[in-house]
């Protein structure tokens, strides 16, 4: 669908990094089911439609915004079980898990049970953070210095007990260069 769609509705730019994260959430998939590949195994995460829409909309809007690099904070791991198509799994389930080998995680807030980050936010911020990302810079949960711009929140559907469901995004511009940085250190 993304290779079919028109450029003047699905920019490149978001095709080829939607495109990026499914192909990684397949190879995790794939891996975690012992498949020869990713064309060998029953996605239930990579059809779905609400996945579809949460990549490719996220994708359009730090598009729309301009945005060139992407960095996260410490992605929390949660604990517990979640219910899948296949049964009872530790948290985090075994693709998101794979997917966040080389990202930077924290435990999650104390007494917080289930799933933190969805196997569709991992396999996106791991395309955005490595394709976007300045070139041999190793992810360690911090931003780089920036100047705020803009903030967004966005609430989750689930409610925990102590603390709200949120998403935050701040945009900015770089406002101090690495070298710049070390000399002040």
């Amino acid at each position: 669908m993304l290779q079919e769609a028109p450029t003047k509705h699905i920019p490149s730019w978001v095709s080829k990094h939607a495109i990026d994260a499914f192909t990684l959430l397949a190879h995790a998939e794939a891996h975690t089911h012992g498949a020869a590949g990713p064309d060998h195994v029953h996605f239930h995460e990579v059809g779905a439609v609400d996945s579809i829409v949460d990549t490719v909309g996220t994708l359009i809007a730090l598009h729309a915004l301009g945005v060139t690099t992407v960095t996260c904070s410490r992605l929390p791991l949660g604990e517990g079980t979640v219910w899948t198509d296949h049964g009872l799994l530790p948290v985090p389930a075994p693709a998101t898990l794979r997917l966040l080998v080389d990202m930077p995680t924290c435990p999650g807030p104390p007494g917080v049970t289930g799933e933190l980050v969805t196997p569709t936010a991992a396999a996106l911020l791991k395309t955005l953070v490595k394709s976007c990302g300045p070139p041999n810079v190793k992810v360690e949960g911090r931003p780089p210095a920036f100047t705020i711009r803009s903030i967004g929140i966005g609430a989750g559907t689930k409610d925990f007990v102590k603390h709200p469901n949120i998403l935050r995004l701040v945009l900015g511009d770089t406002s101090v260069s690495e070298d710049r940085k070390t000399e002040n250190s």
